[in-house]
């Protein structure tokens, strides 16, 4: 069949509702009544021919139809906003300088490889803009994209800022390690409880104010750092336990060079997010960059 805005409009309110979770759950997000978000939905299954979706006592649930509708109509989406972020980067003619922020040993983990994907997409629209990507820990990230020498920042941040804004993106797991030198490292865990812990050295992150010495009730670390890999070379030591995130771990333990320590306990689950200055207009340059990281990570728009 011929679409036109209308059927634009009704697959953008069934996408809304899926997403949701059902029609209640959409209503916040659309700002409508459930009863004008029925008719909607209805209006699309009359221009379409089939039902989309059952609701009501049981609960919300796509039929087989409905299911490819929403494949579908996810996908056209997708393609309608590459097709308006290329158009409008050839209409702009992007050029400058765009200055990123990441913090260190984010490379081995799953959850940030989107990353080079936003990167590669942001260099294909905007061949033009020179790139700096700067590398700080989280605190100095944070005051660099406070003080507008970084317009965009992505790190796991230590606090909330009033005036920034964030746009949460993927989480990294952090776990307690100690070294094959070390003399837990061949104890069985059931035989390391907290007071066992507390009577090595422990090393702390200045970022993390004291979120990861909470377990083990210290009044300060036994050795303070600011990046991973300082605290990974402390704990191979084998003189300090520490946390560290598991897939940058990974390497360490595969070589037999690490343990992890009561995985199920001891455990730091930390949020990586996207922050800018909102307060201000962002260049088109820094907007474009958000715009395909965004999209590239499924997160929602501020």
């Amino acid at each position: 069949m011929a679409m036109d805005q209308t059927d634009l409009k009704l697959l953008r309110i069934f996408l809304a509702i899926v997403e949701a979770g059902g029609f209640a759950a959409a209503q916040s997000d659309l700002n409508l009544s459930l009863s004008t978000i029925s008719s909607y939905v209805t209006a699309l299954e009359a221009r379409l021919g089939f039902t989309l979706c059952k609701r009501g006592r049981s609960g919300f649930s796509l039929t087989y139809e409905g299911q490819i509708v929403f494949e579908e109509a996810h996908r056209l989406f997708k393609s309608v906003a590459q097709y308006e972020t290329k158009m409008r980067s050839l209409r702009d003619k992007l050029t400058g300088t765009l200055t990123i922020g990441l913090t260190d040993n984010t490379i081995t983990d799953p959850g940030a490889r989107k990353i080079e994907q936003t990167i590669a997409r942001f260099v294909a629209l905007a061949p033009d803009v020179t790139l700096h990507v700067e590398t700080r820990p989280p605190n100095d990230l944070l005051r660099e994209v406070v003080t507008g020498v970084i317009q965009v920042g992505i790190c796991a941040f230590p606090k909330t800022v009033l005036g920034l804004t964030y746009v949460s993106l993927y989480s990294e797991m952090h776990r307690f390690y100690c070294a094959a030198d070390h003399p837990l490292f061949e104890q069985p865990d059931a035989a390391i409880d907290t007071d066992e812990i507390r009577r090595f050295r422990i090393v702390g992150r200045k970022f993390w104010l004291g979120r990861d010495l909470k377990d083990f009730a210290i009044a300060k670390p036994h050795a303070m750092v600011s990046d991973m890999e300082a605290e990974a070379r402390l704990i191979l030591s084998g003189a300090y336990l520490g946390y560290l995130p598991e897939h940058y771990a990974k390497q360490f333990v595969d070589a037999g060079r690490m343990r992890v320590i009561r995985p199920e306990q001891f455990f730091v689950e930390t949020l990586f997010q996207a922050s800018f200055d909102n307060s201000k207009q962002l260049d088109p340059v820094a907007k474009l960059f958000l715009d395909i990281l965004i999209e590239d990570f499924g997160a929602t728009r501020p």
